[in-house]
């Protein structure tokens, strides 16, 4: 099931066949649709559409373009149309230099004020960027630590801009724009940051996706972006519209939570959520906070982990999969006689394995387990982050002394097994250094995982 978080379902070209698209994205398996504003009047046409149709929210706010006749009553106005319990977000909001349709003067002041409003009602923004990129991102950065949670619809920024917009916990979202010929530089993006960052719209009644180019744009057509988003990513369509699903409701509060996964599918491989616990506490994982990950809830605590005769039933046959992989929120040698009992499984009956650790096993289990690698696991992918101890201690909040740890786990493990060593992409870490570091001085293979909030 797909959610339109971008349909602008008040346009006169929709006049007398809202009944009918609404009826058309049901059947195309949208299940909810946002309706953002442009402004006052269009707020409250949006406000009716979500009492009329059970499937639909909206946004209330005032687009760049009619922002020229910004005053203090608009303000007013918008804060008691979005008291309506279905207005989940303040949008479109925004700046476009493009078209200069108000004042840039004007638009920066109804921006921020707007900003304020969301920061005082504790709801998102739906922002809109057109040629105005500079002006946008320093505005977001001094919202940085307030707590302000943002849309970035039919983004318009750099894979830099969009990685630095993840790192403040915001999502971005692509039109239709994605699937046109002369789109390689947005799929570029794409392809670079992690599902668990995006969301899916169509910004109907524009950006149509191929092939409806030159049509109306409308919220059934929400599939063909997916199917371009889980082209460019190697994942299936399910992924993409669970996952994007999920982090709706992270951001707008519209759904529901999904019960716990003790097994997971990404793609064509299966995941084994081993245990929520570990000895790191990276600034990047959110295993304290709600451990979802691809719209998959992670989230156990130790006396509801499973033994391994649970995974074992839920994977059936291994070579149904590309490979088995024990990963979850946390640290899964600190279930190894678990894990070895269910790869011992996987590898009896013709399946592949692959281990996501912090390289930390040795330690937590008082020995040397790299040889017991052998034959079970496939491929061991260790968690570098950082080639300096000391940044290294501070991104997994451990003792830096761990980092030697973490080397000497890798040196060990790749007699018995593949080794990948990995890291985040995030500005501060030199993902250059990194990479020469695990080819040239380990011998092993590297990659870039991506970051998301």
């Amino acid at each position: 099931m797909f959610i339109d978080t971008h349909a602008h379902l008040f346009y006169p070209n929709f006049n007398g066949e809202v009944d009918q698209v609404v009826k058309r994205a049901i059947e195309s398996d949208v299940k909810v649709i946002i309706v953002p504003a442009t402004d006052l009047i269009s707020s409250q046409q949006a406000i009716e559409l979500t009492e009329k149709y059970e499937n639909i929210y909206a946004a209330v706010g005032v687009h760049p373009h009619d922002s020229k006749e910004w005053n203090d009553n608009i303000i007013n106005k918008l804060e008691e149309l979005a008291k309506n319990k279905k207005v989940v977000a303040i949008g479109e909001i925004g700046l476009d230099y493009y078209y200069d349709f108000s004042p840039r003067d004007i638009q920066l002041k109804a921006f921020e004020e707007q900003i304020q409003l969301a920061l005082k009602l504790k709801l998102p923004i739906i922002v809109h960027n057109r040629q105005a990129n500079d002006d946008i991102m320093n505005i977001i950065r001094k919202y940085k630590d307030t707590g302000l949670r943002a849309q970035f619809h039919c983004f318009a920024g750099s894979l830099k801009d969009a990685k630095e917009l993840i790192e403040m916990h915001h999502l971005i979202s692509f039109t239709g724009n994605i699937t046109f010929n002369k789109a390689e530089s947005l799929r570029h993006i794409v392809s670079n940051i992690s599902i668990e960052s995006m969301l899916l719209e169509t910004d109907s009644p524009f950006m149509t996706p191929v092939p409806h180019r030159g049509n109306r744009n409308e919220p059934a057509y929400i599939k063909l972006i997916a199917e371009k988003i889980a082209e460019v990513q190697n994942l299936t369509v399910e992924d993409v519209a669970r996952a994007t699903t999920y982090n709706v409701y992270k951001l707008f509060g519209i759904g529901s939570k999904p019960p716990v996964s003790f097994t997971y599918k990404i793609g064509n491989s299966l995941y084994i959520n081993v245990t929520n616990r570990c000895n790191a506490d990276c600034i990047f994982c959110d295993r304290k906070g709600d451990a979802v990950i691809n719209g998959y809830n992670l989230k156990m605590k130790k006396s509801e982990e499973p033994e391994a005769e649970v995974y074992i039933k839920e994977i059936g046959d291994p070579k149904k999969y590309k490979e088995i992989v024990f990963c979850g929120y946390g640290e899964p040698t600190i279930r190894w006689e678990v894990v070895k009992k269910i790869a011992k499984y996987v590898k009896d009956n013709g399946g592949i394995t692959r281990l996501n650790t912090d390289g930390h096993g040795n330690v937590i289990n008082k020995r040397d387990i790299t040889p017991e690698l052998e034959g079970l696991i496939d491929v061991v992918s260790i968690s570098l982050n950082s080639v300096d101890p000391e940044q290294y201690a501070k991104l997994m909040r451990v003792d830096p002394s761990l980092h030697a740890e973490m080397i000497d786990f890798a040196k060990k493990a790749k007699k018995y097994s593949r080794v990948v060593m990995t890291i985040v992409g995030m500005n501060e870490v030199d993902s250059e250094a990194a990479k020469k570091f695990v080819t040239d001085v380990l011998g092993v293979e590297f990659r870039e995982r991506e970051y998301f909030s």
